[in-house]
């Protein structure tokens, strides 16, 4: 399964390596579509793919992080 987010990284996280943790936790494979970062936000169209419980525990993770997570209506064009 594949599931596309909007992720909007606070001040106080956008040094933190959250991606790369989960990758390392969880069974997800990240692909990031589209990034906009500096030191006072960070903005990340993300595309995850895993079974969906794993995405689901990926995303309860950045949630815990403070990191705001959306979901992308649109596809993205492959």
């Amino acid at each position: 399964m594949k599931r596309r987010v909007y992720l909007t990284y606070p001040n106080e996280q956008v040094k933190e390596p959250l991606l790369y943790q989960v990758g390392q936790r969880f069974k997800v494979a990240t692909n990031i579509r589209q990034a906009s970062v500096s030191d006072k936000v960070g903005l990340v169209a993300l595309e995850m793919e895993g079974e969906p419980e794993e995405i689901e525990k990926a995303i309860k993770f950045f949630i815990e992080k403070g990191v705001k997570v959306e979901p992308i209506e649109l596809d993205i064009i492959e």
